[in-house]
């Protein structure tokens, strides 16, 4: 057996990145609406991945890291295929048949999911200051979203829900083998696996003639978000999430996600669109919620057993 500690957590870098890749997460969607109103979900996808995928070579080739070795690090590479391969694939389809309201109120469930696996995987004790904190941050999340017009199909829902599963096994995954390769190299190795996944998925709806591109072409303003959302959404989140990932209970770092709608809405507003009063306390509620459960899970934890 090996011994793996992890670093006292009571500094404020890990909650620092937390919050970035919420932000990331957040802002990363608002920026991708122009491209996403031109370019089919799923090609989006391929073309965000590509890109962050370009970028992350470039710091791993700059860095000197290397590509995630062992068993494990095989394994922890190929996590890429569940998230953000399939989870994002799955809630793609589940968009096309569900409000966008339904299904970021259904994608708010999983830091609950997190909670349980870690405690049944990890063995990570949740206390009641967080579980209470959990309940504050749901509930100022309805605040912010809640939409009365929020409907959909069953079919919608499992497939949304499906990948909100295969997200939260990811970070608990993640989480457990995560122990000694480089951050940079095993985002890299993920994302890989996932534009892998995403391109087969992409020749395959192709060929059953289901991509249809605008008659007049793709913009150039259409690209451009494309490109920035990805370098957000996949090269800078997934970076700094894994770093913090390294440092902090898995239970911690899922708190973090209740930041995105607020940070997606924060997005929202900086491009002209008008919250009600409602949504800003909702927000406050849900800040407040997460410095709590971060702050309370900002100490040193006890060393974890992985197999040698």
């Amino acid at each position: 057996m090996t011994v793996h500690p992890l670093r006292d957590t009571t500094s404020l870098a890990n909650p620092v990145r937390l919050i970035l890749a919420a932000a990331c997460w957040g802002f990363g969607t608002v920026v991708s609406k122009q491209a996403v109103a031109e370019l089919p979900p799923v090609t989006l996808l391929a073309i965000q991945l590509a890109v962050s995928v370009t970028l992350m070579l470039l710091v791993v080739r700059l860095r000197g890291e290397r590509w995630p070795g062992g068993r494990e690090g095989t394994l922890l590479g190929r996590l890429g295929l569940l998230n953000p391969g399939l989870a994002y694939a799955l809630s793609l389809i589940g968009l096309t048949q569900i409000t966008a309201s339904l299904s970021v109120l259904l994608w708010a469930t999983e830091p609950i999911l997190i909670l349980a696996l870690a405690a049944l995987v990890l063995g990570e004790r949740v206390g009641a200051t967080i579980v209470a904190a959990t309940a504050v941050a749901i509930l100022g999340l309805l605040l912010v979203l809640f939409d009365p017009a929020a409907a959909g199909s069953l079919f919608g829902l499992a497939m949304t829900i499906a990948g909100v599963v295969a997200c939260a096994i990811y970070t608990v995954a993640t989480r457990k083998w995560l122990l000694t390769d480089s951050t940079f190299g095993v985002v890299l190795a993920q994302q890989v696996y996932a534009l892998g996944f995403v391109l087969v998925g992409v020749v395959v709806i192709a060929a059953a003639g289901q991509i249809v591109l605008p008659a007049s072409g793709v913009s150039a303003g259409a690209m451009l978000s494309a490109a920035v959302s990805g370098l957000l959404y996949y090269a800078l989140a997934y970076s700094f999430y894994l770093s913090a990932l390294r440092s902090v209970r898995a239970s911690v770092a899922a708190a973090s996600f209740y930041l995105i709608p607020v940070f997606g809405l924060a997005g929202g507003w900086l491009v002209g669109e008008r919250l009600q009063p409602v949504q800003w306390i909702g927000a406050v509620i849900v800040v407040l919620a997460v410095a709590t459960i971060t702050i309370r899970g900002a100490r040193p934890v006890q060393p974890e057993l992985a197999p040698a």
